[in-house]
């Protein structure tokens, strides 16, 4: 990667800076590509027509069952001396999508497997790779997911026991890590922190609506001051036209979200999902289980107060927090 910049450096004369989420740049007539994939980082420099590297040479197969499947529709491709314009016309889509599926950026799902093993005779070769695949552990999932994020267009969240992500002051991010087995806390906390700024603090933010459970904001995770500030912060989070954040008081009782945390993403006109867990989460792109999940997410807002009460109820916590913090401060 560093030698294909330095070279973009060389011929341009001058210096290339590369910004987290950076997902293009144009300099001096040359296209460079940067960007992060569930099998690794590639660049893509095209002058004047010509392409020197794709994302589709970098996949690594061994890297993830996804990365495997990328690879092989590649070779298959080749090996029967298709077009990605012919391959699409199997699968019901156009080329761009086939390149997209080549390079990884997004994922074969069953119906498209089995049409390609039905075209090319596999022998149900992809339709396994997507079952196992789905199933798998993919070790790059995060990488995708803050992807997903920075691109979104509407963001749904379920938390259960804390503030989302997004949502969270620094000194409760700190908290919380300070009890993980984070190596490094203030660099966990900068990773955060770049991963909230990509969501709220780009020109055209998404719209994030989250449900929270009331333990969320009843429990004192860092002391009465860092929960007072973070309270604070959800109060005025929560009035800007593209955040909502709705409770769901102690007396709703049992509701589908006491399985776990989890977020549904619009992308690009489609959704995908992430389904958290205590040492690692899991991207869902399979159409139906996001479905899933979206009904799901329905059926717990109906259990839900409104803006309006979930606005009253957090104002009210904020202020005893407050004066449980000046008490703290006077002793």
């Amino acid at each position: 990667m560093d030698a294909n910049i330095g070279n973009s450096r060389q011929s341009c004369g001058v210096i290339i800076s590369v910004r987290p989420f950076l997902e293009m740049l144009t300099i001096c007539g040359s296209r460079v590509t940067i960007c992060g994939l569930g099998c690794g980082v590639y660049v893509n420099s095209v002058n004047n027509g010509r392409s020197s590297v794709t994302a589709a040479d970098e996949i690594d197969p061994t890297s993830s069952l996804y990365a495997w499947l990328a690879y092989d529709l590649r070779v298959y491709r080749k090996r029967h001396g298709m077009t990605g314009i012919q391959v699409g016309k199997i699968i019901g889509y156009v080329r761009s999508h086939v390149s997209n599926l080549e390079a990884g950026r997004v994922q074969l799902d069953m119906r498209q497997a089995e049409l390609l093993d039905e075209a090319w005779d596999t022998g149900g070769h992809f339709q396994r790779l997507v079952t196992f695949a789905r199933r798998g552990h993919d070790p790059n999932w995060f990488l995708r997911h803050g992807r997903y994020e920075a691109a979104a267009s509407v963001i749904r969240i379920y938390q259960g026991q804390i503030i989302p992500p997004p949502f969270q002051t620094e000194d409760y991010m700190r908290a919380l890590l300070a009890e993980s087995d984070a190596e490094d806390v203030e660099q966990a906390v900068r990773s955060r922190k770049a991963r909230q700024d990509a969501i709220l603090s780009r020109p055209s933010p998404p719209y994030v609506w989250a449900l929270l459970d009331e333990d969320a904001v009843t429990s004192e995770i860092g002391g009465h001051a860092v929960m007072a500030a973070q309270l604070a912060h959800l109060l005025e989070l929560g009035r800007h036209p593209h955040v909502s954040v709705r409770l769901l008081p102690k007396s709703a009782g049992a509701h589908l979200g006491l399985d776990g945390p989890f977020s549904l993403i619009t992308v690009n006109n489609r959704q995908v999902a992430y389904v958290g867990a205590r040492r690692g989460g899991r991207l869902i792109d399979d159409t139906a289980e996001v479905q899933e999940l979206a009904v799901d997410y329905e059926r717990i807002g109906f259990k839900a107060l409104s803006e309006e009460a979930s606005q009253a109820r957090i104002a009210e916590l904020s202020e005893v927090a407050s004066e449980d913090r000046l008490a703290q401060e006077l002793t």
